[in-house]
């Protein structure tokens, strides 16, 4: 006696059913998230440099396809994607305006640290007197003023810890950051024989082009703004990110000093490079 074969028509609607049980499964294990930021840019591509395609609605829930950089990869309709800044969506106040500087990606670099204490105002052991300490203070006040405008900041350190010269570019390289910005103060051989702030480049192109931007914005500090000059230094040669090197007063000159430690002066350069990285961001 043979065997009655299934029915095509009941095969068909098993398979039917199995693939939409595995497709309703997928999309419960997918990632979603509600972005509360309205009329955040939804880009083509990870990062400020493409192209605008869509906004966000406030409140509106995305599916989470991918992320690199972290930027996320969205599904605005069925055959639609975008990408969205990670940093954005997470953030627990949505931000009222979205600019250029809100979706960018800044790594901020502290000179020396740990075991390198840079130059000194005068040879001592005492931490006070050397240039890694006022590096990171200011370094600090720099990542908290631009975050508060929504801005993705990562520093090479936040704390007094040895970082090596390689290392730092390597960070901006690995986050494809959109800038980057390393912190010093310079020293005479001489005490009290210099003075002044100069913003150093060594790519031509967006590098220099940062740096004469910034360099604008130091003209209100009570330093003698040198202007920009050409450096050969590691973090800023060995990066194809756009980056420069800014020596923001001689440590071992004490009226520099004077206004290196001073709390109001790292915050005037603070907001001075806030409206340094707006106004580059803007021109490009």
């Amino acid at each position: 006696m043979k065997k009655k074969m299934p029915n095509h028509s009941v095969l068909i609607s098993i398979l039917l059913l199995c693939l939409t049980l595995l497709l309703i499964f997928g999309l419960s294990r997918q990632k979603t998230v509600v972005i509360k930021t309205a009329n955040l840019n939804i880009h083509s591509g990870p990062g400020i440099d493409y192209p605008v395609i869509d906004t966000t609605k406030a409140r509106q829930r995305y599916h989470v396809v991918g992320q690199r950089n972290d930027w996320y990869r969205v599904r605005i309709t069925d055959k639609k994607f975008g990408w969205v800044a990670s940093w954005l969506v997470n953030r627990k106040k949505p931000l009222q305006h979205v600019t250029r500087l809100s979706e960018a990606t800044v790594v901020i670099d502290p000179g020396h640290g740990g075991s390198d204490s840079g130059a000194e105002y005068k040879n001592s052991k005492n931490p006070e007197y050397m240039e890694k300490t006022y590096t990171l203070q200011l370094a600090k006040k720099v990542a908290m003023a631009l975050r508060m405008r929504g801005c993705h900041v990562i520093m090479t350190r936040d704390n007094d810890r040895y970082v090596g010269l390689k290392p730092r570019p390597e960070l901006a390289e690995s986050l494809h950051a959109d800038a980057f910005i390393s912190f010093h103060y310079d020293s005479s051989p001489q005490r009290n024989e210099g003075t002044g702030i100069t913003a150093y480049y060594y790519h031509r192109g967006k590098s220099k082009q940062l740096a004469s931007t910034m360099s604008q914005q130091f003209n209100n500090l009570p330093l003698t703004n040198k202007g920009i000059n050409f450096g050969n230094f590691l973090v800023i040669r060995d990066n194809t990110r756009p980056a420069i090197l800014c020596e923001m007063g001689y440590i071992n000159t004490k009226r520099d000093f004077n206004h290196i430690k001073s709390f109001s002066y790292q915050w005037k350069v603070a907001n001075d490079v806030v409206k340094g990285l707006n106004q580059y961001f803007k021109e490009q």
